[in-house]
């Protein structure tokens, strides 16, 4: 174990902070989990302390990722060469947040981690009958399940409430909706989700249910509902993953955001940059009549554990029957097409928004026939610990290892955007809007004195993605130096496997 009084200085390395503004040459010393003294070139005692040269990197805040799915070491390795140090599982959550809390404890963890109290899975549980684990696990598991998704009497919507109310007070960081998994749920449900966050001082995680131009029958607009819920409620209104929810319509609900943000109602959005999603092939939006309304075609999905493109209706049925919680590619918006690409950039580059990747879960392919069902498709993680590159046969969707080394080669070398401005929508813009739940979050996000020493040191010149859907889980690029928690987990560009200083963030209702 390492001594907690390790000193560590980092010399000569251009510092960013978008809380002051500084973007200058300076040394950063780190010691015991904090940042100890930021100063001029020189000023910082070296005795004693383990000196990193990083003249022409920058030293940033770490990245604080709100939307990740990542539940295994390989995965946590592939956002830590991304640059994140703070992995948080807020839009799906999970129940009980404290057996998720504590399996991650138990089992270790390379960055910081949370979870929110899972609307979803309070819903299986309390509609459903099912016993929840905690944990991603359970969603994937009952997604498909006719009986959670259904409206619920008023009587059960207060259950659903007790039970958010109850993993608020358990560490629950806010309130996560996966709406769009249960399109024809009650309006009045999620006001009286909001209501319950507003009256806690959390904010409400929102995969939208559907736009009007996709379902013309549902029950309430899926973007006008956040921003409705954000001016009834004073709730913060947090719209995830806003361009593949909005896919073609962005130009419509981004005007419909921006409206409620100039009005000062509390809204804010995250995206990632790429034009195709994930998610779970059971999804009720992923059926046939779901894939016409957004104009989809069968062939725009990918199982993704056997790399299959789906040819025909019946092969989609036959797999949503048989494993609805497989994971599966789809193709939202198509980065080669300049119009796709620019309303996809325009989400990114939204005042405000903010960078958040959506990691998904590894999967492991087998021998793989058409002929198969599903259920014999995805093979188990190996046993022991993960190998280092990760094997070929891992599969998840590339922006697992890419989000952020990708939005700063789009938007600051692509777009010209500020870097500090980049590294701002993926540090203090997330720990500020969390802050009210979590105050520990006001050390995040942050290189100054007395701030959690989650650091990263990279070129902007160069860092960059590598990950591609055939080669999803091929590791970022140009990220010398990875700080969680006062510990070098990537070290000269070396990863430390043995290192295990994540810490859980939790709510403090």
């Amino acid at each position: 174990m390492e001594d907690v009084g390790r000193r560590i200085l980092f010399a000569g390395g251009r510092v960013i902070d978008p809380e002051t503004g500084l973007d200058a040459v300076w040394d950063v010393l780190v010691r015991a989990g904090r940042i100890e003294a930021v100063a001029a070139p020189g000023e910082l005692p070296a005795a004693g302390a383990e000196v990193r040269d990083v003249r022409g990197l920058v030293v940033a805040p770490g990245f604080i990722d709100l939307h990740s799915h990542t539940n295994s070491l390989a995965g946590q390795w592939l956002q830590l060469c991304d640059g994140v140090t703070t992995a948080l599982e807020l839009e799906i959550g999970a129940v009980p947040v404290s057996a998720a809390a504590a399996r991650a404890r138990r089992e270790g963890r390379a960055v910081h981690f949370g979870f929110s109290a899972s609307w979803a899975v309070a819903r299986m549980r309390v509609l459903g009958g099912v016993h929840p684990r905690g944990g991603f696990g359970d969603f994937q598991d009952h997604v498909a399940d006719a009986e959670w998704q259904r409206p619920a009497t008023r009587q059960e919507i207060a259950s659903i409430i007790a039970v958010l109310d109850e993993q608020l007070h358990d560490g629950g960081i806010g309130i996560g909706v996966a709406a769009g998994y249960a399109p024809y749920f009650g309006p009045d449900e999620y006001e009286a989700v909001a209501t319950l966050a507003q009256q806690r001082g959390v904010p409400v995680f929102t995969h939208a249910r559907d736009l009007r131009e996709v379902r013309p029958d549902t029950p309430i607009d899926g973007a006008e509902e956040i921003v409705r819920a954000a001016r009834r409620t004073g709730a913060r209104m947090h719209f995830c993953h806003l361009h593949s929810s909005s896919a073609r319509h962005i130009p419509r609900v981004l005007d419909l955001v921006g409206q409620a943000q100039a009005d000062g109602a509390p809204v804010s959005v995250e995206a990632y940059p790429y034009g195709a999603g994930m998610t779970t092939i059971g999804a009720a939006f992923l059926d046939a009549d779901g894939l016409a309304r957004r104009g989809l075609q069968v062939t725009d999905l990918v199982h993704a554990a056997s790399g299959e493109r789906l040819l025909s209706l019946d092969r989609l049925e036959q797999l949503r029957r048989e494993d609805p919680g497989a994971l599966v590619l789809m193709d939202n918006l198509y980065e080669d097409r300049p119009a796709d690409f620019a309303m996809m950039l325009s989400v990114q580059r939204h005042p405000g928004a903010m960078i958040a990747s959506d990691a998904m879960p590894l999967t492991y392919a087998q021998t793989y026939s058409r002929n198969s069902t599903a259920s014999q498709s995805p093979a188990p993680a190996p046993e022991g610990p993960p190998a280092w590159p990760i094997a070929g046969d891992a599969r998840t969707h590339p922006r697992t290892a890419g989000t952020f080394t990708k939005a700063i080669r789009l938007l600051h070398r692509g777009a010209g955007e500020a870097l500090i401005s980049v590294i701002e929508r993926a540090t203090l813009a997330p720990a500020r809007l969390l802050e009210g739940a979590v105050p520990g979050m006001r050390r995040k996000g942050r290189v100054q004195a007395g701030c959690d020493a989650d650091l990263i040191a990279f070129d902007p010149a160069t860092v960059t993605d590598t990950a591609t859907y055939r080669r999803s889980t091929s590791p970022a690029s140009g990220m010398p130096f990875v700080v969680v928690g006062g510990e070098l987990v990537i070290d000269g560009g070396t990863l430390n496997r043995d290192v295990r200083s994540g810490r859980q963030v939790a709510g403090s209702v």
